[in-house]
C-alpha cells in the first residue's frame, strides 16, 4: 500500500422497526460524528453516508419479513451515494434488531466494491463478533469496543503494510477460515479529552431539525452531546461490560462547557440531549457543571433521555439541574423487586431513588422511570411489585413510566447464560424479535421466563400501559391540554411519548399524501 492517506466512507443503514411501533425514531449519529472527527484530525478524508439522515420519514416494508419496516434510504440509493474513490468502508450495527438488514446492506455494497476493505463495528458486532464475521462474509475485519483508536490503528497498519493482523482491538477470519481476535484496546477511555468534538456535516443536523427528529423529548434544535464514556456498573442485562470493559471516564467539565458554547453560537441550539450510558455518577462533577452553566449564562435546555443513576441526585443537585436548564430526567430502576434487583446486579437504593424522583417533580422537572418485567428469575410477586410501583409513581406525578418486557441482548451476562443452555438460538428471526420490543401490541414477544408465558407478559404490559397513562392524565389533567397543544400546535414535545406520537402523525400524513398523489396521477404529467 502507498503512504497516501486512505479515503474512508462510513455507511449507516436505515432504521428497523416493527410496523406500527412508536420507538426507534431517527436521531443524528454521534458515533460517526466522533469517528469522522478523529480520523479527519489524523489527516484522513472521510465521507458519511447516512441512510437515516438522508431518508427521514421515508418508510418501506422489509422484503421477506412481513410486519417489519425500514425508515431511510433504500439500498440502491445508499450504494449510489458511496464515493467511488473509497478505499475503506465502515459499517456500524448498534442494535441487534438491525443486524439482518445491516448484513444484507453490507452484502449488497460488496457487489459494487469488491476490492475495498470492509470494517464493521458497534455494540452488536462487539457483542457477537465471531458470529457476525461468519454470518456476513462480506466483512473483512471488525473493531471491538469504542471505535476511534482501534479503527485509526487499523487504517494506519493497512495503509502501510496492506495488513491489519497485528492491530489491537480487532477480530477477523484468517485465510484458513479460523476466527482470530486480538487483545482488546481500551486506552481510548483514559484519553477521552484527546478525542475532538464530533464533526457534523454541513446541513446534516438541519435535516433532523426541519422534521422535529431527536433522541428523547423534542425542541426546535436538539443536538447530541456526551459527558462521559462507558459505565462503572455491572448489570447482568446490559452489554456495557463487553463494550467498555467496565471502564468509565468523565470528560473535563470545562471542555464540555466550551462545546456547548460553540453549539449555541454555531447552531443556535435549543436543547442539549445527553447520549451517555450513565451521565451522572459523581456529585462534584455535576455540581461544577451546573454552576458553570449558570455562571456563563448559557440559556439552553438540556435533558437526560438515556436514563441515569440517582445516587448523586439529592435536593442540592436537583435544584442546580433545574436552575442550569435541565428539563427532562430519566431514572432507570428497572425493577421494584429487591430479589430481581439483586439478581440483575442493579446496585440501587430504591427508596433513595423514589425520594429523588419525588423531589424532582416538586421542582417541576419532567421525569420518567424505566421499568422491565420478565427477567428469567422473576416470579409473579416480583412482577406485581414492579407494576404496583410504576402505577404508584404515575399517580404521584411521574410524567412517563414505560414498562418493557425483558429480552436478552447479546453481550450481556443473561444472554450468555441463555445461549449456553440453548434457550436462545441465534438467527434472523431472533434479531427481528428484539425489534418488536417497541410495539405494545406486538404478538412477536418471546418470554424468557419459565413462570410467565409470552402472551401473558404481553397482556400484562398492555394493561399496565393503559392504566399508567389513564392514571397519569386523569390525576394530572393539565397534561391533556399540554399533549394536545404539543401534538398539533407546538414544535416541542414535553415527553418521549408526545414526541413519538408527533412523529407517527407526521409519517401518517406523508403516507396519506403519497397515496393521494398516486391515486390522482400527480407528478407524472396527468390526472385521472
Amino acid at each position: 500500500m502507498s503512504d497516501k492517506k486512505l479515503f474512508v466512507t462510513l455507511v449507516r443503514g436505515p432504521i428497523v422497526f416493527k410496523t406500527g411501533a412508536l420507538n426507534n425514531e431517527a436521531t443524528p449519529s454521534i458515533a460517526y460524528a466522533y469517528i469522522a472527527s478523529y480520523l479527519k484530525k489524523k489527516g484522513y478524508q472521510v465521507a458519511i453516508v447516512d441512510a437515516i439522515g438522508e431518508g427521514l420519514n421515508r418508510t418501506y416494508p422489509i422484503e421477506g419479513h412481513p410486519g417489519f419496516d425500514c425508515q431511510g434510504l433504500m439500498f440502491d440509493e445508499i450504494i449510489a451515494m458511496i464515493p467511488k474513490a473509497s478505499n475503506v468502508i465502515g459499517f456500524s450495527c448498534m442494535f441487534s434488531g438491525e443486524w439482518p438488514v445491516v448484513k444484507e446492506l453490507i452484502t449488497q455494497v460488496r457487489r459494487h466494491f469488491p476490492e475495498v476493505l470492509f470494517v464493521g463495528g458497534g455494540e452488536h458486532i462487539t457483542a457477537l463478533t465471531e458470529y457476525s464475521l461468519y454470518d456476513c462474509p462480506a466483512l473483512d475485519v471488525c473493531v471491538q469496543g469504542e471505535g476511534e483508536y482501534s479503527f485509526h490503528e487499523l487504517l494506519e497498519a493497512y495503509s502501510e503494510t496492506g495488513s491489519f493482523v497485528n492491530v489491537s482491538g480487532i477480530a477477523y477470519i484468517d485465510k484458513a477460515g479460523q476466527y482470530q481476535q486480538n487483545e482488546n484496546h481500551i486506552s481510548g477511555l483514559r484519553d477521552i479529552d484527546d478525542i475532538p468534538w464530533p464533526y457534523w456535516q454541513e446541513g446534516y443536523l438541519e435535516k433532523f431539525w426541519a422534521l422535529g427528529k431527536s433522541y428523547g423529548i423534542a425542541s426546535e434544535r436538539d443536538i447530541p452531546l456526551m459527558f462521559s464514556r462507558g459505565c462503572p456498573y455491572r448489570c447482568t442485562f446490559c452489554s456495557n461490560l463487553r463494550m467498555w470493559n467496565g471502564l468509565y471516564t468523565l470528560r473535563n467539565v470545562n471542555d464540555v462547557i466550551k462545546e456547548i458554547k460553540y453549539y449555541i453560537e454555531r447552531y443556535h441550539v435549543t436543547n442539549i440531549q445527553l447520549y451517555d450510558l450513565t451521565a451522572i455518577t459523581k456529585k462534584s462533577w455535576i455540581v461544577e457543571f451546573c454552576r458553570l452553566m449558570i455562571d456563563n449564562g448559557l440559556k439552553v435546555k438540556w435533558s437526560l433521555p438515556s436514563g441515569t443513576r440517582s445516587e448523586a441526585l439529592d435536593e442540592e443537585v436537583l435544584r442546580l439541574l433545574k436552575n442550569a436548564g435541565c428539563s427532562y430526567v430519566v431514572y432507570a430502576p428497572e425493577s421494584a423487586s429487591p430479589k430481581t434487583l439483586k439478581n440483575i446486579k442493579k446496585r440501587i437504593d430504591l427508596d433513595h431513588l423514589t425520594r429523588s424522583v419525588i423531589k424532582a417533580k416538586q421542582l417541576e422537572l419532567t421525569t420518567r422511570i424505566n421499568l422491565i418485567i420478565g427477567f428469567p428469575s422473576e416470579t409473579w410477586s416480583d412482577v406485581f411489585l414492579t407494576i404496583f410501583y410504576g402505577l404508584k409513581m404515575a399517580f404521584r406525578g411521574v410524567d412517563e413510566v414505560p414498562l418493557f418486557i425483558f429480552s436478552p441482548y447479546p453481550g450481556t451476562q443473561i444472554f450468555d447464560e441463555l445461549l449456553e443452555t440453548g434457550k436462545v438460538k441465534l438467527n434472523d428471526d431472533y434479531f427481528f424479535k428484539l425489534t418488536s420490543l417497541g410495539s405494545y401490541i406486538s404478538a412477536d414477544m418471546v418470554s424468557n421466563n419459565s413462570n410467565i408465558n409470552d402472551r401473558t407478559l404481553l397482556v400484562v404490559r398492555s394493561v399496565f400501559m393503559l392504566l399508567n397513562y389513564a392514571v397519569g392524565y386523569l390525576f394530572h389533567p393539565h397534561r391533556i391540554l399540554r399533549t394536545i397543544r404539543n401534538l398539533f400546535w407546538k414544535t416541542e414535545a414535553a415527553t418521549v411519548f408526545e414526541h413519538r406520537l408527533k412523529d407517527k402523525l407526521k409519517r401518517n400524513r406523508i403516507l396519506r399524501y403519497k397515496h393521494t398523489v398516486a391515486k390522482r396521477g400527480i407528478g407524472n404529467g396527468r390526472r385521472k
